[in-house]
Protein backbone atom coordinates (compact mmCIF):
# COMPACT_ATOMS: atom_id res chain seq x y z
CA UNK A 1 0.00 0.00 0.00
CA UNK A 2 1.25 3.25 -1.17
CA UNK A 3 1.47 5.80 1.79
CA UNK A 4 -0.06 8.88 1.77
CA UNK A 5 2.29 11.94 1.02
CA UNK A 6 1.64 15.04 3.63
CA UNK A 7 0.94 18.42 1.93
CA UNK A 8 3.71 20.64 3.72
CA UNK A 9 1.93 23.02 5.94
CA UNK A 10 3.06 27.04 5.84
CA UNK A 11 3.23 29.35 8.90
CA UNK A 12 4.38 33.07 9.43
CA UNK A 13 6.53 33.82 12.50
CA UNK A 14 7.78 37.22 12.64
CA UNK A 15 9.23 37.97 9.24
CA UNK A 16 10.09 34.45 8.34
CA UNK A 17 7.96 31.77 6.67
CA UNK A 18 7.86 28.22 8.29
CA UNK A 19 7.89 25.13 6.23
CA UNK A 20 6.84 21.80 7.69
CA UNK A 21 8.02 18.88 5.48
CA UNK A 22 7.28 15.25 5.40
CA UNK A 23 9.63 14.30 8.26
CA UNK A 24 8.20 16.80 10.28
CA UNK A 25 11.01 19.08 10.76
CA UNK A 26 11.24 23.08 10.08
CA UNK A 27 12.89 25.20 7.63
CA UNK A 28 13.03 28.39 8.03
CA UNK A 29 12.81 30.62 4.52
CA UNK A 30 12.15 34.16 4.22
CA UNK A 31 9.20 35.87 2.29
CA UNK A 32 8.84 36.48 -1.40
CA UNK A 33 9.50 40.10 -0.67
CA UNK A 34 12.67 39.17 0.86
CA UNK A 35 14.23 42.03 -1.82
CA UNK A 36 12.29 45.00 -0.69
CA UNK A 37 12.35 43.59 3.07
CA UNK A 38 14.15 45.12 5.53
CA UNK A 39 15.11 42.12 7.83
CA UNK A 40 16.73 39.75 5.85
CA UNK A 41 18.39 38.16 8.75
CA UNK A 42 16.18 34.99 8.67
CA UNK A 43 17.49 34.19 4.58
CA UNK A 44 21.33 34.89 6.55
CA UNK A 45 20.43 32.20 8.66
CA UNK A 46 20.08 29.52 6.51
CA UNK A 47 22.24 30.62 3.67
CA UNK A 48 26.04 31.81 5.82
CA UNK A 49 24.93 30.30 9.46
CA UNK A 50 24.88 32.59 12.88
CA UNK A 51 28.50 34.50 11.96
CA UNK A 52 27.32 35.77 8.91
CA UNK A 53 24.04 36.93 11.23
CA UNK A 54 25.73 38.68 13.28
CA UNK A 55 28.08 40.14 10.79
CA UNK A 56 24.91 41.62 9.30
CA UNK A 57 24.17 42.65 12.57
CA UNK A 58 26.75 44.61 13.50
CA UNK A 59 27.02 46.53 9.78
CA UNK A 60 23.34 47.26 10.49
CA UNK A 61 24.08 48.98 14.08
CA UNK A 62 27.18 50.54 12.42
CA UNK A 63 25.31 51.87 9.32
CA UNK A 64 22.18 52.95 11.45
CA UNK A 65 25.03 54.96 14.26
CA UNK A 66 26.74 56.49 10.84
CA UNK A 67 23.35 57.36 9.69
CA UNK A 68 22.42 59.09 12.54
CA UNK A 69 25.29 60.96 13.24
CA UNK A 70 25.07 62.36 9.47
CA UNK A 71 21.05 62.89 9.81
CA UNK A 72 21.28 65.00 12.62
CA UNK A 73 24.51 67.26 11.50
CA UNK A 74 22.02 67.70 8.63
CA UNK A 75 19.44 68.73 10.05
CA UNK A 76 21.59 71.56 12.38
CA UNK A 77 22.80 72.95 9.31
CA UNK A 78 19.05 72.80 7.53
CA UNK A 79 18.13 74.86 11.17
CA UNK A 80 20.82 77.28 10.88
CA UNK A 81 20.65 77.94 7.42
CA UNK A 82 16.25 78.32 8.23
CA UNK A 83 16.28 80.35 11.38
CA UNK A 84 12.31 80.42 11.50
CA UNK A 85 12.95 76.47 12.37
CA UNK A 86 14.34 76.88 15.70
CA UNK A 87 11.92 77.08 17.61
CA UNK A 88 11.16 73.22 16.31
CA UNK A 89 14.67 72.28 16.59
CA UNK A 90 14.33 69.22 18.79
CA UNK A 91 11.77 67.84 16.59
CA UNK A 92 13.81 67.82 13.70
CA UNK A 93 17.11 66.59 15.08
CA UNK A 94 15.06 63.59 16.29
CA UNK A 95 13.81 63.09 13.09
CA UNK A 96 17.07 63.66 11.39
CA UNK A 97 18.50 61.23 13.88
CA UNK A 98 15.93 58.44 13.19
CA UNK A 99 15.72 59.39 9.73
CA UNK A 100 19.32 58.69 9.00
CA UNK A 101 19.61 56.28 11.29
CA UNK A 102 17.16 54.15 9.13
CA UNK A 103 18.46 54.79 6.14
CA UNK A 104 21.94 54.76 7.10
CA UNK A 105 20.40 50.23 8.17
CA UNK A 106 19.02 50.14 5.15
CA UNK A 107 22.13 51.34 2.42
CA UNK A 108 24.54 49.65 5.31
CA UNK A 109 23.97 45.74 4.64
CA UNK A 110 23.70 46.34 0.62
CA UNK A 111 27.28 48.56 0.67
CA UNK A 112 28.64 45.92 2.13
CA UNK A 113 28.01 43.26 -0.02
CA UNK A 114 28.64 45.51 -3.08
CA UNK A 115 32.09 45.96 -1.23
CA UNK A 116 32.44 41.77 -0.95
CA UNK A 117 31.92 41.63 -4.90
CA UNK A 118 34.33 44.27 -5.40
CA UNK A 119 37.06 43.14 -2.80
CA UNK A 120 36.67 38.80 -4.47
CA UNK A 121 36.60 40.86 -8.14
CA UNK A 122 39.91 42.25 -7.17
CA UNK A 123 41.80 39.55 -5.26
CA UNK A 124 40.34 37.40 -8.30
CA UNK A 125 42.43 39.47 -10.63
CA UNK A 126 45.32 39.30 -8.38
CA UNK A 127 45.45 35.92 -8.41
CA UNK A 128 45.92 35.61 -11.61
CA UNK A 129 48.94 38.03 -11.40
CA UNK A 130 52.41 36.89 -10.68
CA UNK A 131 54.49 38.01 -7.06
CA UNK A 132 57.35 39.68 -8.97
CA UNK A 133 54.57 42.23 -11.26
CA UNK A 134 53.06 42.75 -8.04
CA UNK A 135 55.85 44.40 -5.95
CA UNK A 136 57.37 45.31 -9.40
CA UNK A 137 54.16 47.53 -9.63
CA UNK A 138 53.41 48.74 -6.05
CA UNK A 139 57.68 50.01 -6.64
CA UNK A 140 56.74 51.72 -9.61
CA UNK A 141 53.85 53.62 -8.16
CA UNK A 142 55.42 54.53 -4.85
CA UNK A 143 58.01 56.07 -7.15
CA UNK A 144 55.45 58.22 -9.44
CA UNK A 145 53.73 59.33 -6.14
CA UNK A 146 57.05 60.32 -5.12
CA UNK A 147 57.37 62.39 -8.11
CA UNK A 148 53.92 63.64 -8.11
CA UNK A 149 54.56 64.83 -4.63
CA UNK A 150 58.02 66.55 -5.58
CA UNK A 151 56.37 68.19 -8.47
CA UNK A 152 53.04 69.08 -7.15
CA UNK A 153 53.58 70.59 -3.77
CA UNK A 154 55.34 73.49 -5.38
CA UNK A 155 52.14 73.39 -7.44
CA UNK A 156 49.75 73.05 -4.26
CA UNK A 157 50.19 76.74 -3.36
CA UNK A 158 48.39 78.91 -6.22
CA UNK A 159 45.94 80.06 -5.21
CA UNK A 160 42.46 78.78 -6.23
CA UNK A 161 43.73 76.30 -8.74
CA UNK A 162 46.86 74.54 -6.31
CA UNK A 163 44.88 71.69 -4.82
CA UNK A 164 43.51 70.62 -8.64
CA UNK A 165 47.10 70.72 -10.07
CA UNK A 166 48.24 68.83 -7.23
CA UNK A 167 45.38 66.20 -7.73
CA UNK A 168 46.50 65.94 -11.40
CA UNK A 169 50.44 65.63 -10.83
CA UNK A 170 49.64 62.95 -8.21
CA UNK A 171 47.47 60.84 -10.84
CA UNK A 172 50.00 61.18 -13.82
CA UNK A 173 52.93 60.38 -12.14
CA UNK A 174 51.44 57.47 -10.29
CA UNK A 175 50.31 56.20 -13.30
CA UNK A 176 53.61 56.90 -15.60
CA UNK A 177 55.33 55.14 -12.57
CA UNK A 178 53.34 52.17 -12.70
CA UNK A 179 53.22 52.31 -16.44
CA UNK A 180 56.71 51.91 -16.84
CA UNK A 181 58.11 50.14 -14.61
CA UNK A 182 54.94 46.84 -16.04
CA UNK A 183 55.97 47.87 -19.61
CA UNK A 184 59.97 47.61 -18.90
CA UNK A 185 59.20 44.78 -16.05
CA UNK A 186 61.73 42.27 -17.86
CA UNK A 187 64.17 44.63 -18.10
CA UNK A 188 63.97 45.83 -14.24
CA UNK A 189 64.47 41.96 -13.70
CA UNK A 190 67.34 41.29 -15.25
CA UNK A 191 69.25 44.38 -13.45
CA UNK A 192 68.21 43.01 -10.13
CA UNK A 193 69.90 39.74 -11.59
CA UNK A 194 72.87 41.37 -12.28
CA UNK A 195 72.68 43.15 -8.72
CA UNK A 196 71.81 40.23 -6.78
CA UNK A 197 74.82 38.91 -4.98
CA UNK A 198 77.09 40.73 -5.74
CA UNK A 199 79.69 41.33 -3.16
CA UNK A 200 82.81 39.32 -1.83
CA UNK A 201 85.05 37.11 -3.39
CA UNK A 202 82.41 35.50 -5.79
CA UNK A 203 81.04 38.97 -7.01
CA UNK A 204 81.89 38.83 -10.73
CA UNK A 205 79.81 35.69 -11.07
CA UNK A 206 77.04 38.33 -10.93
CA UNK A 207 78.56 39.98 -13.68
CA UNK A 208 77.65 40.43 -16.96
CA UNK A 209 75.52 38.30 -19.41
CA UNK A 210 72.72 35.92 -17.76
CA UNK A 211 73.50 32.17 -18.87
CA UNK A 212 69.92 30.94 -19.09
CA UNK A 213 70.01 26.72 -18.72
CA UNK A 214 67.68 24.14 -20.72
CA UNK A 215 67.01 20.78 -19.65
CA UNK A 216 69.36 18.94 -21.66
CA UNK A 217 72.31 20.78 -20.39
CA UNK A 218 71.31 19.94 -16.37
CA UNK A 219 70.52 16.67 -16.61
CA UNK A 220 74.12 16.21 -18.68
CA UNK A 221 75.36 17.88 -15.24
CA UNK A 222 79.17 18.71 -17.03
CA UNK A 223 78.39 22.50 -16.61
CA UNK A 224 78.60 22.09 -12.42
CA UNK A 225 81.86 21.25 -13.39
CA UNK A 226 82.18 24.06 -15.73
CA UNK A 227 80.81 26.66 -13.67
CA UNK A 228 82.84 25.60 -10.29
CA UNK A 229 86.01 26.06 -12.72
CA UNK A 230 85.25 29.67 -13.51
CA UNK A 231 84.67 29.45 -16.56
CA UNK A 232 80.44 30.86 -17.03
CA UNK A 233 80.47 34.62 -15.45
CA UNK A 234 76.97 36.15 -15.22
CA UNK A 235 74.23 35.53 -13.55
CA UNK A 236 72.90 31.96 -13.95
CA UNK A 237 69.25 31.32 -14.90
CA UNK A 238 67.26 28.35 -14.48
CA UNK A 239 63.15 28.99 -15.43
CA UNK A 240 60.52 27.82 -13.87
CA UNK A 241 59.56 25.92 -16.94
CA UNK A 242 63.02 23.59 -16.65
CA UNK A 243 62.25 23.21 -13.16
CA UNK A 244 58.88 22.14 -13.68
CA UNK A 245 59.77 19.63 -16.85
CA UNK A 246 62.94 18.26 -14.84
CA UNK A 247 59.78 17.67 -11.88
CA UNK A 248 58.05 15.53 -14.20
CA UNK A 249 60.76 13.66 -15.94
CA UNK A 250 61.91 12.67 -12.22
CA UNK A 251 58.20 10.99 -11.47
CA UNK A 252 58.20 9.46 -15.13
CA UNK A 253 57.27 5.76 -14.96
CA UNK A 254 60.01 4.60 -16.93
CA UNK A 255 62.82 3.88 -15.07
CA UNK A 256 65.73 5.92 -17.22
CA UNK A 257 63.94 8.97 -17.90
CA UNK A 258 63.35 9.27 -13.99
CA UNK A 259 66.91 8.32 -13.13
CA UNK A 260 67.68 11.60 -15.88
CA UNK A 261 65.23 13.58 -14.23
CA UNK A 262 66.64 12.94 -10.26
CA UNK A 263 70.18 13.19 -11.58
CA UNK A 264 69.07 16.74 -13.29
CA UNK A 265 67.65 17.68 -9.96
CA UNK A 266 70.80 17.04 -8.23
CA UNK A 267 72.33 19.04 -10.56
CA UNK A 268 70.64 22.25 -9.98
CA UNK A 269 70.69 21.38 -6.20
CA UNK A 270 74.33 20.53 -6.11
CA UNK A 271 74.70 24.72 -8.44
CA UNK A 272 71.95 26.26 -6.06
CA UNK A 273 73.76 24.93 -2.33
CA UNK A 274 77.98 24.07 -3.11
CA UNK A 275 78.00 26.82 -5.56
CA UNK A 276 75.62 29.08 -4.74
CA UNK A 277 75.25 30.29 -8.38
CA UNK A 278 71.58 29.51 -9.86
CA UNK A 279 68.44 31.30 -9.33
CA UNK A 280 65.00 30.16 -10.62
CA UNK A 281 63.04 33.00 -12.67
CA UNK A 282 59.68 32.94 -13.53
CA UNK A 283 59.24 32.23 -17.31
CA UNK A 284 57.20 34.64 -19.76
CA UNK A 285 53.52 34.92 -19.35
CA UNK A 286 52.22 33.45 -22.91
CA UNK A 287 51.71 30.28 -21.76
CA UNK A 288 50.95 29.09 -25.07
CA UNK A 289 55.07 28.44 -26.18
CA UNK A 290 56.61 25.18 -25.32
CA UNK A 291 60.06 24.98 -23.10
CA UNK A 292 62.24 26.13 -26.03
CA UNK A 293 60.61 28.74 -27.56
CA UNK A 294 60.18 30.64 -23.29
CA UNK A 295 63.44 30.03 -23.16
CA UNK A 296 65.07 32.19 -26.13
CA UNK A 297 61.86 34.67 -25.15
CA UNK A 298 63.79 34.84 -22.01
CA UNK A 299 67.14 34.97 -23.28
CA UNK A 300 65.99 38.20 -25.70
CA UNK A 301 64.14 39.76 -22.46
CA UNK A 302 66.96 39.41 -20.28
CA UNK A 303 69.24 39.70 -22.76
CA UNK A 304 71.16 36.58 -21.70
CA UNK A 305 72.49 33.47 -23.46
CA UNK A 306 71.36 30.14 -23.76
CA UNK A 307 73.58 27.14 -22.55
CA UNK A 308 72.40 23.99 -24.07
CA UNK A 309 73.60 20.63 -25.89
CA UNK A 310 70.26 20.33 -27.92
CA UNK A 311 71.20 21.06 -31.66
CA UNK A 312 67.74 21.91 -32.63
CA UNK A 313 67.34 24.71 -30.14
CA UNK A 314 70.49 25.46 -30.85
CA UNK A 315 69.67 26.08 -34.68
CA UNK A 316 66.67 27.43 -33.68
CA UNK A 317 68.00 30.52 -31.24
CA UNK A 318 70.68 31.71 -33.55
CA UNK A 319 68.11 32.15 -36.00
CA UNK A 320 65.99 34.51 -33.68
CA UNK A 321 69.30 36.11 -32.79
CA UNK A 322 70.34 34.81 -29.24
CA UNK A 323 73.53 33.67 -28.90
CA UNK A 324 74.16 29.74 -27.55
CA UNK A 325 76.84 27.95 -25.59
CA UNK A 326 76.71 24.23 -26.50
CA UNK A 327 78.60 21.94 -24.16
CA UNK A 328 78.92 19.87 -26.64
CA UNK A 329 80.54 21.77 -28.53
CA UNK A 330 83.04 23.02 -26.18
CA UNK A 331 83.75 19.20 -24.84
CA UNK A 332 84.85 18.65 -28.43
CA UNK A 333 87.05 21.85 -28.87
CA UNK A 334 89.28 20.76 -25.37
CA UNK A 335 89.56 16.83 -26.79
CA UNK A 336 93.25 16.26 -27.85
CA UNK A 337 94.10 16.29 -31.33
CA UNK A 338 94.57 13.00 -33.17
CA UNK A 339 96.51 13.02 -36.77
CA UNK A 340 96.59 9.96 -38.69
CA UNK A 341 99.93 7.92 -37.99
CA UNK A 342 99.39 8.06 -34.14
CA UNK A 343 99.39 5.62 -32.24
CA UNK A 344 96.19 4.82 -29.51
CA UNK A 345 95.68 2.61 -26.64
CA UNK A 346 91.66 1.65 -27.04
CA UNK A 347 89.26 -1.39 -26.26
CA UNK A 348 86.36 -3.08 -28.18
CA UNK A 349 83.75 -3.50 -26.83
CA UNK A 350 81.67 -4.12 -30.14
CA UNK A 351 81.70 -5.49 -33.74
CA UNK A 352 80.89 -2.37 -36.40
CA UNK A 353 78.52 -1.92 -39.28
CA UNK A 354 81.22 -3.20 -41.63
CA UNK A 355 82.26 -6.82 -41.65
CA UNK A 356 84.84 -7.38 -39.25
CA UNK A 357 84.95 -4.08 -37.90
CA UNK A 358 85.04 -3.73 -34.14
CA UNK A 359 83.95 -0.32 -32.14
CA UNK A 360 85.68 0.97 -29.11
CA UNK A 361 85.79 4.26 -27.12
CA UNK A 362 88.47 6.94 -26.06
CA UNK A 363 88.17 8.09 -22.21
CA UNK A 364 86.30 11.27 -23.89
CA UNK A 365 83.57 9.22 -25.54
CA UNK A 366 85.22 9.28 -28.85
CA UNK A 367 84.03 6.91 -30.94
CA UNK A 368 87.15 4.65 -32.66
CA UNK A 369 86.20 2.54 -35.91
CA UNK A 370 88.95 -0.32 -35.86
CA UNK A 371 89.33 -2.57 -39.09
CA UNK A 372 89.91 -5.48 -38.25
CA UNK A 373 88.97 -5.51 -35.08
CA UNK A 374 86.01 -7.89 -34.43
CA UNK A 375 88.46 -10.71 -33.44
CA UNK A 376 89.76 -7.83 -30.92
CA UNK A 377 86.12 -7.81 -28.97
CA UNK A 378 86.86 -7.27 -25.27
CA UNK A 379 90.80 -6.87 -25.42
CA UNK A 380 92.58 -3.17 -25.02
CA UNK A 381 95.38 -2.54 -27.77
CA UNK A 382 97.16 -0.61 -29.54
CA UNK A 383 95.98 0.91 -33.00
CA UNK A 384 97.41 2.88 -35.87
CA UNK A 385 95.08 5.73 -36.72
CA UNK A 386 94.47 5.90 -40.53
CA UNK A 387 91.78 8.78 -40.71
CA UNK A 388 89.53 11.36 -38.74
CA UNK A 389 85.92 12.42 -39.39
CA UNK A 390 85.01 15.15 -38.04
CA UNK A 391 80.64 15.10 -38.16
CA UNK A 392 78.12 17.53 -36.43
CA UNK A 393 77.60 14.46 -33.94
CA UNK A 394 81.11 14.85 -33.06
CA UNK A 395 84.80 13.37 -33.79
CA UNK A 396 84.90 9.93 -35.63
CA UNK A 397 88.44 8.17 -35.74
CA UNK A 398 89.32 5.30 -37.87
CA UNK A 399 92.61 3.28 -37.46
CA UNK A 400 94.10 -0.55 -37.64
CA UNK A 401 95.46 -2.62 -35.21
CA UNK A 402 99.16 -1.96 -34.99
CA UNK A 403 101.81 -4.16 -36.68
CA UNK A 404 102.57 -6.87 -34.98
CA UNK A 405 99.59 -7.33 -32.45
CA UNK A 406 97.49 -10.48 -32.78
CA UNK A 407 94.74 -11.51 -30.59
CA UNK A 408 94.65 -13.82 -27.41
CA UNK A 409 92.95 -16.35 -29.11
CA UNK A 410 96.07 -16.22 -31.63
CA UNK A 411 98.51 -15.74 -29.00
CA UNK A 412 97.89 -18.95 -27.12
Amino acid sequence: MRPSRRTPETAVQGNCELHYTDAGKRRQEIRPFRATSLFPECGIVIEKGLGALMSSIIIRLAGALLGAVVGAQVTSEIVLALPRLYPVRIPLTAIGLLGGGLLGSMLALWFWRWFERLMGWVLSALARVSLRDILLGAAGLAGGLVIAFLVGYPLSRIPGIGVYLFLAAVLVFGYLGFHVVMQRREEVTGTLLRLERGEGRDRGRWRGVPKIFDTSVVIDGRVADVVKAGFLEGPLVVPRSVLNELQRIADSSDTLRRNRGRRGLDILHRLQQELEAVQIVDDPKDTGLDVDARLVAMAKQLRGWIVTNDFNLNKVAELQGVRVLNINELSQSLRPIVLPGEELTVQVVKDGKEAGQGIGYLDDGTMVVVEGGKKYIGEKFEIVVTSVLQTVAGRMIFGRPKEGVQPSAERR
